[in-house]
């Protein structure tokens, strides 16, 4: 356990209120525990994970504090959750289908072939999916990786794969699996706003945060994100249809798509030799987000509902284990059935409801403050809000019908957030005045409110050394007490960014291996939202790149607004320059690897008129700040 001495104990009314919750829910139920240890095979005996430079990506010790009893500074239910989540190693699904669990957010799966192995998401780093591969493999023998399936587009199901295959090898024949449209929102997601993502993902997964019982105890998901090495091998082969059927090294898979459900491309895939079913990360030990705290595209539950009713008619007959890239198995097929079953009926619960009361005039918190499951759901475990939560879900979901806006005009045209706290903090008779009225509020075990005021003062005043104590241990307060993993986790780490400033982004999303896959279109998509607009908007440049064996493209800054077009049709403009390159040597210029000057001397770009200005146009575009300010201004 990682000691955090700045970390204050916590308040009566979180013991309290923490207390109660080992009331409320059935604790003596261990079926999950079961569950979590069934087919245990061993666990790595090195337990510090390291890159090349010796730096820790990974310690699969770190959470061993979670065997003790809970603590007052943890929502037991949270608690429980992350001692499962955290227990690591490799684990027999069914003979031939194990489990690399508790070796970093996601879980890797291995499906035996004939030959080889599959291998089913492996994992956020290079580092972490090689030590889990060699687990395997020290237990189950040496086997070469045949294959490997990526279920979705997210990074914690791919940016491990070059710890487990090469370039060569897929040169070789070993193919890459994945659904249709993967690699689109592969990359786009992790480079368009992938500076705030990454940024916001340091507070909802808590990396920076120390281990323990005050500090950073699981995201509910999983433990946290390794910090490895992330990269990307493109799908050599792409699943289209529910109902295909594909066959890797004798490994016979049948696939269900389910698009727009927990991201915007992924599949579930049932193994009909071994009665198994992978749910990917649409069924998951606790309910989902359908707008993740990091930031995403809201995600739609009446299809995700929709798609686990279609799984169970379409597989629930032959299912004897469910599994999915997080969290634990079920075994049996009743029970199997009931896991999806109940997992539809609640995202089909928030979205109707939330429609229900939208519709009754309602705004996003007045329906998050309401919302309540239903008894049955609420007693299962697996739809408790580790990770998304009800109170941020059908917030999502009205932000998905009717977007920010909740119809009342007084919200319409607010002053942004500094200007709204002098004003707040003046008319609340001064910063000493709120502060003083705040501790009273704190020491009554308002902690909400406590937030939600004292904000002001920091924005008002950021200096204000009292009031960033105060908020940082009101933050506190309510991370001790949240159930959700990564609320805690975002409420521990504004505390800790109070106390001691910004931590950064501990993962990096945007690799090279990301980069290398967008195509042209996506490159130049960003590249213009990277335009300092104001600061362009006299500028008139227009570039055309002649790129071998492609057609040509005109690249203009104009107004403000960096647009590319193909070919020298209407819409293209009359270049200040043309330059002739291959595509790999584009790709580096417009990346800053590689000045075009440079690219000219060497003899890899010819130019036609004033070369000037390209370095011109590129010097309008802004760099992202990867530690802006959340809980300062």
């Amino acid at each position: 356990m990682t000691r955090n001495p700045d970390a204050k104990p916590a308040q009566q009314p979180v013991v309290d209120g923490n207390s109660a919750i080992l009331r409320r829910f059935p604790f003596d139920d261990t079926r999950d525990l079961d569950d979590a240890r069934r087919g245990f095979m061993g666990t790595a005996t090195e337990t510090v994970i390291r890159d090349a430079d010796g730096s820790t990506v990974w310690d699969l010790g770190a959470y061993g504090f979670l065997t003790g009893d809970c603590p007052g500074t943890a929502n037991p239910s949270l608690w429980r959750q992350s001692r499962l989540s955290a227990a690591h190693g490799l684990f027999e699904v069914v003979e031939g289908i194990y489990q690399i669990r508790g070796f970093d957010l996601s879980n890797m799966t291995v499906v035996e072939g004939e030959r080889g192995v599959l291998v089913i998401d492996p994992l956020i780093s290079a580092q972490t999916a090689a030590a889990a591969l060699a687990l395997y493999r020290e237990h189950r023998g040496d086997r070469p990786v045949t294959g490997v399936l990526y279920t979705h587009s997210h990074v914690d199901h791919f940016g491990g794969v070059r710890g487990v295959v090469s370039d060569e090898d897929i040169a070789g024949g070993v193919p890459v699996i994945a659904p249709r449209g993967f690699l689109v929102h592969a990359v786009s997601e992790n480079v368009y706003a992938g500076t705030a993502m990454a940024r916001r993902a340091a507070y909802m997964y808590g990396a920076a945060l120390p281990k323990g019982e005050r500090g950073q105890i699981g995201a509910g998901l999983g433990q946290t994100t390794s910090t490895g090495s992330v990269g990307l091998i493109p799908p050599t082969l792409d699943v289209t249809r529910t109902g295909q059927t594909e066959t890797v090294d004798g490994i016979r898979m049948v696939f269900q798509m389910t698009p727009g459900t927990e991201a915007p491309a992924e599949l579930n895939i049932h193994f009909p030799d071994h009665a198994a079913l992978c749910m990917a990360e649409n069924a998951t030990h606790n309910l989902h987000n359908l707008l993740t705290l990091r930031g995403a595209e809201v995600r739609d539950p009446r299809e995700w509902a929709r798609y686990l009713t279609e799984a169970v008619d379409l597989f629930g007959d032959s299912t004897d284990v469910a599994f999915a890239s997080h969290h634990w198995p079920v075994w049996g097929r009743e029970r199997a059935v009931e896991f999806l079953t109940e997992q539809r009926d609640v995202y089909a619960y928030l979205h109707d409801q939330t429609l229900r009361m939208l519709n009754l005039g309602h705004t996003p918190l007045e329906i998050a403050e309401a919302m309540e499951l239903p008894p049955a759901l609420e007693r299962a475990w697996h739809t408790h809000g580790y990770y998304g939560s009800v109170s941020h879900n059908t917030k999502a979901v009205y932000q998905r019908y009717l977007g920010w806006f909740d119809g009342n005009p007084a919200h319409l045209w607010e002053h942004p957030p500094v200007g709204s706290a002098e004003r707040y903090v003046a008319f609340m008779g001064g910063a000493d005045e709120v502060l003083r009225r705040a501790r009273e509020s704190f020491a009554a075990g308002d902690f909400r409110w406590v937030v939600q005021v004292v904000n002001h003062v920091v924005f008002a005043d950021p200096d204000n050394t009292e009031a960033r104590e105060l908020q940082a241990d009101a933050l506190e307060q309510l991370g001790y007490g949240s159930e959700n993993g990564t609320w805690r986790n975002f409420y521990l780490t504004g505390a800790r960014e109070l106390r001691h400033g910004p931590v950064g982004t501990p993962t990096t999303t945007a690799a090279p291996d990301l980069l290398r896959a967008l195509t042209l279109d996506q490159l130049f998509d960003a590249l213009a939202v990277r335009v300092d607009g104001p600061r362009s908007w006299d500028a008139d440049i227009c570039v055309r790149w002649n790129v071998k064996d492609q057609d040509p493209v005109g690249m203009r800054l104009r107004n403000g607004v960096l647009t590319h077009v193909t070919g020298t049709g209407p819409a293209s403009c009359e270049p200040d320059v043309e330059v002739t390159l291959d595509e790999d040597a584009l790709r580096e210029l417009l990346l800053g690897e590689t000045p075009v000057t440079d690219l000219v001397e060497q003899g890899r770009a010819k130019a036609d008129g004033d070369l000037a200005k390209v370095d011109e146009l590129l010097g309008h575009l802004g760099e992202p700040d990867p530690g802006f300010a959340i809980v300062t201004p």
